[in-house]
């Protein structure tokens, strides 16, 4: 479990309404329409996941962020995703984050302090913001 920052806002995964199984008679693949599709990449590029062991970190390490701070963060992810970037350490005020860009999730977060003498791995780029 994790959480969904949808246009900076903060709302838990579970949260959101789970896939609603179709009974035999009823075709099995919705129809889609052009609207929807676009929408949800729209949609997409609005919103990113905090893991859950991200979560755990912000809180142990007494990190917050208001509703600017998420929009902020969100502008990372797209501009990372727009140059092809997979996984980022996205560097945002005293916080460092890494990131999946692919999946558009936080993947831990440590302040100025806990970030000394660290060494991040398995990361493609660097987002300073």
């Amino acid at each position: 479990m994790g959480y969904r920052v949808i246009n900076g806002k903060l709302h838990l995964i579970e949260d959101f309404q789970p896939y609603i199984k179709r009974g035999k008679n009823e075709p099995q693949k919705p129809e889609t329409s052009f609207k929807d599709v676009l929408s949800s990449k729209i949609d997409k590029k609005e919103s990113f996941i905090i893991s859950n062991h991200a979560a755990e970190r912000l809180k142990q390490r007494d990190i917050t962020f208001n509703e600017e701070d998420m929009k902020n963060i969100n502008d990372g992810i797209n501009r990372a995703e727009e140059k092809g970037c997979k996984e980022s350490l996205i560097l945002y005020k005293d916080t460092a984050l890494v990131a999946s860009v692919r999946n558009r999730t936080i993947i831990t977060a440590m302040d100025k302090n806990d970030s000394k003498g660290n060494i991040f791995t398995n990361i493609d780029s660097v987002v300073m913001l």
